[in-house]
């Protein structure tokens, strides 16, 4: 174990030393990257008729950005980040989650057995990203919730004799975020050059949601074959506050559930808390023991692993 835990620490001390030495070399690059990113931003300008068709980078830095391209994932990552609606790139988010990664490894390492550190570091490294999925689910929920109002808003305009493009103007100018910068950004993408049939299609990819769909489907379809598009988007907006108002029910009825698994993952930590401040001579017998480590770090995965059970049981889809 001891020969274990010397060749570990070596193996994550040289890893730290290669962290350190590829943030020094791409600090030495920085600036000649800016300059070079400068001309290649004004040459783009001079080149390209829409901001809209311009490819991102994933990351400031040349040699990141290069290696970041060569992963599939990089590309659903930035789109995440997008949809969160956070001014984030690729590659400060992969390096936040790296650096976050091995700082709680290399902590633990001082406390806690080798499998758990790993385990912990994982966790910490992840961390960035569950912050831009939690977001990114804020933001969709939020705009489910706003969603049919627009679309009554949209049908009394189309109904008033506006055209689509006006009156998706006229929505983006009076609604609130999310739904006024998707909107926006919809009307721009139309009004620019692209199309009424690629700017909603760009609108499913950054809101992947089924009333977003359900709207994008009725407006093609209007396109192609004609009718009474206020009256199809009136229908939509009434079914929609009802599947709203079923979700919601089904949520107030599981956070009996929520609340009980909170409880019931808190409850042991707890006791073991009161149990240190009232004896700590029967808790130390726990931590001086050979494998109090592991039977401490082995009751805390079980804790994270029963919550998620129970949050998986009690997440009912509507």
């Amino acid at each position: 174990m001891l020969i274990v835990s010397v060749v570990a620490f070596f193996i994550f001390v040289f890893l730290l030393g290669v962290i350190a030495a590829t943030a020094a070399w791409m600090g030495f690059l920085k600036k000649s990257t800016e300059e070079s990113e400068a001309a290649r931003t004004e040459a783009e300008n001079a080149a390209e008729d829409s901001a809209l068709f311009r490819d991102q980078r994933l990351s400031t830095l040349n040699v990141w950005d290069s290696l970041l391209h060569r992963f599939d994932f990089m590309e659903i990552m930035r789109t995440r980040i997008a949809q969160a609606e956070l001014d984030w790139s690729v590659g400060r988010v992969t390096s936040a989650m790296l650096l976050s990664g091995t700082v709680v490894l290399l902590i633990l390492l001082k406390f806690a057995v080798i499998w758990a550190a790993i385990g912990g570091g994982i966790a910490a490294a992840y961390a960035p990203y569950a912050y831009i999925l939690h977001k990114r689910n804020k933001r969709f929920w939020k705009f489910r919730e706003n969603f049919p109002d627009v679309l009554d808003s949209l049908a009394r305009a189309l109904r008033a004799g506006y055209p689509l493009s006006a009156s998706m103007d006229m929505i983006a100018s009076e609604t609130q975020p999310p739904v006024s910068a998707e909107m926006r950004k919809t009307s721009a993408e139309a009004n620019l050059g692209m199309g009424w049939p690629r700017a909603l299609d760009n609108l499913g990819q950054r809101m992947p949601l089924l009333e977003v769909n359900l709207f994008i489907s009725a407006v093609q379809l209007h396109a192609r074959t004609g009718g009474r598009l206020s009256e199809v988007l009136g229908g939509l907006a009434e079914n929609m506050r009802e599947a709203l108002a079923l979700q919601g029910e089904v949520r107030s009825l599981a956070a009996h559930g929520k609340l009980t698994g909170v409880i019931l993952t808190i409850l042991p930590i707890g006791i073991a808390i009161m149990m240190l401040v009232v004896s700590p001579g029967y808790m130390q017998i726990l931590f001086n023991h050979p494998m109090g480590k592991t039977l401490i770090t082995a009751a805390i995965i079980c804790l994270v692993l029963a919550h998620v059970v129970i949050r998986k049981l009690v997440d009912i889809k509507v």
